[in-house]
């Protein structure tokens, strides 16, 4: 009687583990649609923050910090400030000299198995510290900057783990609802 109590409670325990796990995936494999929050598209795309960006032939070196991702109520476009530094000659500055605003639709790219910003657009720069005709440069490269990363990275990548939950269902797209961004999936 002994020996069989501890192999009951193994038994339970794997039996209430495989349940919870399929019932997750089967959440997912039933669903239409797979949900992100706020919060878990900010902590992937804080990861990859501070970013520098050579200029002008490693002349003037961009600096991009601190990104501050919101979905505003009733928006179908996100929103993400930046803060920016700016340094010269190969020396990038940790300092920030101004922000922008940037919103944007998401996309779903395969290849990089990530959302990627969709139609970005780049609401306002603050440059006060740089002047005006400094900001009219740097608004330019903020401009080619976010042009090439929303082609080439993602803001929010799926892990292992969700992509083998997919399985061979395929995303078919994305939209902004709610304060969350909503995946839609197909067969």
């Amino acid at each position: 009687m002994r020996r069989s109590l501890p192999a009951l409670v193994f038994a339970a325990s794997a039996a209430v583990f495989l349940g919870t796990a399929c019932s997750t995936v089967g959440t997912l494999l039933g669903s239409d649609t797979i949900s992100f929050s706020q919060p878990q598209i900010q902590a992937r795309l804080a990861k990859g923050f501070p970013r520098d960006y050579q200029k002008l032939g490693g002349l003037v070196t961009l600096t991009l910090m601190n990104p501050r991702l919101s979905i505003p109520a009733g928006e179908r476009r996100l929103r993400v400030d930046f803060d920016f530094a700016a340094g010269a000659l190969g020396h990038a500055s940790r300092t920030p000299d101004g922000s922008f605003t940037l919103t944007s639709s998401l996309r779903y790219d395969p290849a990089t198995r990530g959302l990627h910003l969709y139609e970005p657009r780049i609401e306002s720069v603050e440059a006060g510290a740089l002047g005006g005709r400094m900001a009219d440069t740097f608004r330019s490269a903020l401009n080619d900057w976010l042009s090439d990363w929303s082609q080439k990275e993602p803001i929010y990548r799926f892990d292992d783990s969700l992509i083998g939950r997919l399985g061979a269902r395929r995303v078919e797209g994305t939209k902004i609802e709610d304060g969350q961004v909503v995946v839609k999936l197909g067969e």
